[in-house]
């Protein structure tokens, strides 16, 4: 331990020495690489690199979990609406460490209480699942409530707005890693922001969603992004994905 000690002195002794010797600001300056322009998006226009989910016109780029066949869900005014029964549905595109922006807005006429209200969700890679749910005023398990990761973190805290109000989502995303092996090597991470209001910070996923029982890793590259279908009237619109 002490040999281990005296090896960090004195790195940290030479890193302090040669940053004393430094006396040009020029020398610390970098210029390469330079990087490239991304024009910023507003509203519901996307940022200029970034890949279009859903603009609410069409459902092109997603397709039905089911069975791979066109999606059912309702078109409408620019939003596109679950359809109790005709199940989830996945981007045609998959996808690792990614931005993600979505907006969804839960039914103005609420019916059902806890887990039974305005209920859907996204999962990242069709395995972790973020928490969509009408959370304003509504009691229902922690982990389970409005921008949880699924069973597994509690947000921060309730940013929902009313049922029937437009909200938003922004994730990082850091997808998880597996070595040659198929072993864990690094889990997944996520960073949300609720209606702007951080909830889910550099958080550690766990494993895929389960509803019972405790998740557990099994290996797998990219994967789509998935809406869920749990029988309530939730809508979606602006969708887009920034591959990091």
């Amino acid at each position: 331990m002490q040999r281990i000690n005296f090896v960090l002195f004195l790195l940290m002794f030479g890193v302090s020495y040669l940053s004393a010797q430094i006396t040009d600001p020029k020398a610390t300056e970098v210029w390469t690489p330079v990087p490239r322009v991304v024009t910023p998006g507003s509203g519901s226009l996307a940022p200029s690199d970034a890949i279009v989910l859903f603009d609410g016109t069409n459902w092109k780029e997603w397709q039905s979990a089911r069975d791979i066949s066109a999606v059912t869900w309702t078109l409408q005014e620019g939003a596109g609406t679950v359809k109790p029964g005709a199940g989830d549905i996945l981007s045609r595109r998959s996808f690792g460490d990614v931005q993600l922006h979505l907006e969804f807005r839960t039914p103005e006429v609420v019916k059902g209480e806890g887990q039974g209200r305005g209920n859907s969700g996204v999962f990242l890679q069709n395995r972790y699942e973020v928490q969509v749910l009408d959370g304003y005023e509504n009691r229902t398990y922690s982990n389970g409530q409005t921008g949880s990761i699924y069973k597994q973190s509690i947000p921060l805290v309730n940013a929902c707005r009313k049922p029937g109000e437009w909200q938003s989502y922004d994730m990082l995303y850091t997808a998880p890693r597996f070595n040659a092996d198929g072993m864990l090597t690094a889990p997944a991470r996520i960073t949300v922001l609720h209606n702007g209001v951080v909830i889910q910070l550099n958080t550690e996923i766990k494993g895929p969603t389960e509803y019972i029982g405790l998740p557990v890793y099994q290996a797998h590259g990219k994967g789509p992004i998935k809406l869920q279908d749990h029988g309530d009237l939730v809508s979606y619109r602006n969708i887009w994905v920034r591959e990091l």
